[in-house]
């Protein structure tokens, strides 16, 4: 029988890792995991209580609006309000399975196959494979040292310039290198990508996780700018999953531009009827004070975990590491202490087998560069994080 061309997308990477984790601790062996994106605080206590509520207080489970409840729409509404003084009608935000389908339903309101999509390279690879598998064209910016690993004005025109782009996605703070855009910078392309007509997608899911002079706190450490600051014209996807700590509850958002809300919401009731209801309900207190405070306080954690990391960069041996400015990575390349091992898989493996810690090899983030590089996740907290590098420099050498 035939299969589709177009569903032949390589698996996620740190899938494969966690697993090869799992199958180490079925056997009886201790893994410090720092390769998955997942908070260690998990939801806010506000949100597990209320969680708990609604399955037994009669609190309709039925389904909702294909865009979501409204009043969790007009929470988020409310969210843009205090943290980045944008007034935004509840009416132009979605809320979504994940911000993975929040993706899904930008990539096909807006993008036809065969459309030309530019992305960072490195970066988040479900990007680049829910892309290929509807068909569209992806172009990869090559974004380095140089560039702060973040896309350029300049290289959008020099890839609009033979053939026009029909969209951008970008993020800031990113993964897998945690970078963000200097102040201004996001702005800027929002504004290159409006005058162009090309379709920005913004990734902001990682906003509220910011390290620096960037995370002031007069945003009580929100820090990031938001693209619709600027134009409205592209999507904003975020989620519950990185500061609320809400992983397995399935529960993103966009911010769709009013041409598309209808569109949007015709796909949304086609492919998934609706987000789901509980996480929803439960949602609602992620806005509140205590919510907000619970995500402070990991963020301090990720900030201690992240210094622990940056004060053995030189022990480490590690090179081209991307700045840190936000989310919970550290992004390296590792070719300096490679030595017998072929590429930064084969290290991952060995690693993982001698010392019992899972990293993320760089492969799935940057299919030219990415066999030398890794990404470690800081979401384990300090204490895992400080005996992850003491098992990383033994097993090294260093």
């Amino acid at each position: 029988m035939k299969s589709a061309t177009r569903a032949q997308v390589p698996p996620f990477e740190v899938m494969t890792v966690l697993h090869k984790v799992s199958e180490l601790r079925a056997q009886g062996r201790e893994v410090i995991s720092l390769c998955a994106g997942e908070p260690a605080s998990g939801a806010p206590s506000g949100v597990r209580r209320r969680g708990a509520e609604v399955l037994t207080d009669g609190t309709p489970m039925g389904y909702s609006q294909a865009l979501g409840l409204t009043e969790l729409r007009q929470a988020i509404a409310g969210h843009y309000q205090r943290s980045y003084g944008l007034d935004i009608g509840y009416g132009n935000v979605a809320i979504t399975t994940g911000s993975s389908g929040a993706f899904l339903l930008a990539f096909l309101s807006a993008f036809d196959a065969g459309d030309r999509v530019a992305l960072a390279r490195p970066g988040y690879p479900a990007y680049k494979n829910i892309l290929t598998s509807l068909d569209l064209h992806v172009v990869e910016l090559d974004c380095g040292p140089e560039q702060r690993f973040q896309p350029t004005v300049e290289q959008l025109e020099e890839a609009h310039k033979s053939m026009p782009l029909a969209g951008l996605v970008v993020a800031s703070p990113a993964n897998p290198t945690g970078t963000m855009f200097a102040p201004g910078q996001l702005a800027e392309i929002a504004q290159w990508c409006a005058d162009n007509g090309v379709r920005l997608v913004s990734d902001e899911i990682y906003h509220g996780i910011t390290f620096g002079q960037q995370a002031g706190e007069e945003t009580a450490g929100w820090g990031g700018d938001c693209s619709w600051a600027t134009d409205r014209s592209g999507f904003v996807v975020s989620s519950f999953s990185k500061f609320w700590g809400m992983t397995g509850w399935r529960l993103g958002w966009a911010l769709v531009p009013s041409d598309l809300v209808a569109t949007v919401d015709a796909l949304a009731g086609n492919l998934a009827l609706c987000p789901p209801v509980p996480a929803q309900h439960a949602a609602l207190e992620a806005f509140s004070e205590e919510s907000y405070a619970e995500g402070r306080v990991a963020l301090a954690e990720y900030a201690e975990a992240r210094t622990v990391v940056l004060d053995h960069l030189d022990e480490l041996g590690w090179v081209d590491v991307a700045p840190a400015d936000g989310a919970f990575y550290v992004y390296a390349r590792i070719t300096p202490v490679l030595g017998e091992y072929a590429d930064s898989r084969a290290w991952s493996d060995a690693l993982l087998e001698a010392e019992g810690v899972a990293v993320t090899p760089g492969v799935d983030f940057d299919a030219v560069h990415g066999d030398q590089t890794i990404r470690i996740s800081l979401a384990a907290g300090k204490a895992a994080i400080t005996e992850a590098i003491r098992r990383v420099l033994r097993f090294q050498g260093t």
